[in-house]
């Protein structure tokens, strides 16, 4: 893939107050592991779909997965295909609040039309931290985009603290190591 090779993105994983999501008693890779797994059953409907997306635009499809396992715990988190109280459209969760990344949904929430979408923004984004910080390496900047997925590129402001303004401080540690184990354990 294009973007790098995920298994080779260092990671802390979940922090403590995502990993209370599931009231788990540990933080870190072991977490974003454990709640991939828990996610993992209800994913396979829609691997088809992310295999696709992912061929289509480079992007390996763990890393699609992931951030699917991570916005909307595969649907299970959505009402009617809306999550974040409305603002946020989506298995990929994307913004549609006008104040925020203000998108307009495309598809139906569980389409491979809105994982095209959600997966453009993704690819836009890691473009974006690449010219931002162009002497990071490929997985430096494939870990970037994925914060920046969750924030926007203006909020990353060194690899350092990649996760400083994401939601729980962790989102592209937790996406990375989700995406490490969709792709040891499930084949994405």
């Amino acid at each position: 893939m294009g973007y790098g090779n995920i298994m080779r993105v260092e990671t802390s994983g979940a922090s403590e107050q995502t990993s209370q999501q599931d009231r788990l008693n540990y933080s870190g890779v072991k977490a974003s592991h454990r709640m991939a797994e828990i996610d993992a059953d209800r994913m396979e409907k829609y691997r088809s779909n992310i295999n696709r997306v992912g061929g289509k635009y480079g992007i390996d499809p763990a890393i699609i997965a992931a951030i699917i396992s991570r916005e909307s715990r595969a649907g299970n988190q959505l009402n009617n295909g809306w999550g974040d109280g409305g603002n946020a459209w989506g298995l990929m969760q994307v913004d549609v609040n006008p104040n925020g990344g203000g998108h307009t949904k495309r598809g139906a929430w569980d389409s491979e039309e809105h994982l095209c979408q959600g997966t453009e923004i993704l690819v836009y984004f890691i473009g974006r931290i690449g010219n931002k910080f162009p002497g990071w390496n490929t997985e430096q900047k494939l870990k970037g985009g994925i914060a920046a997925y969750n924030m926007g590129d203006g909020n990353v402001h060194s690899y350092e603290n990649v996760d400083g303004s994401t939601t729980g401080r962790d989102y592209s540690n937790d996406v990375v190591a989700r995406a490490q184990w969709y792709k040891n354990n499930r084949g994405f």
